[in-house]
């Protein structure tokens, strides 16, 4: 299935602290038609949300200065941000990921649902992509 070249290309923010991942990540989306913007860390990446407004957002949930799960909360809590799906990118287990999310949930007032989609690392770049065409 391919795009529509009528149509603008669809905007996707890879927030990913570790280069080659985040190349890795770039190069599959740009070969398939995406814009593709990036961020090393979790306050880039929000910057980068508020500013743009991408279509969907594939995040890595391990990085230094706010991770994943902090930015995650944010977008959540954004009125403007919190419709933008949320494909979570990790090493860490989907078992360990829903037990932080529930940790979280515990100290909020906020309701946090959980992300759209939870890929471990490496993710399959088929997989990756099907998910992504699955959610916008």
């Amino acid at each position: 299935m391919h795009m529509d070249q009528t149509s603008a290309p669809k905007t996707i923010l890879i927030v990913e602290d570790e280069l080659g991942m985040r190349f890795f990540l770039m190069t599959l989306l740009e070969t398939n038609g995406y814009k593709v913007l990036t961020a090393q860390n979790g306050r880039q990446g929000s910057d980068l949300a508020s500013s743009q407004g991408p279509d969907l957002i594939v995040l890595d949930v391990m990085m230094p200065q706010q991770g994943g799960i902090l930015m995650y909360q944010h977008l959540k809590a954004d009125p403007l941000l919190k419709q933008i799906p949320v494909v979570m990118l990790s090493a860490v287990s989907a078992q360990a990921f829903s037990h932080a999310l529930s940790m979280l949930r515990s100290q909020s007032s906020e309701p946090l649902p959980a992300p759209e989609a939870y890929l471990e690392k490496p993710p399959d770049p088929d997989r990756l992509l099907r998910t992504i065409r699955q959610l916008i």
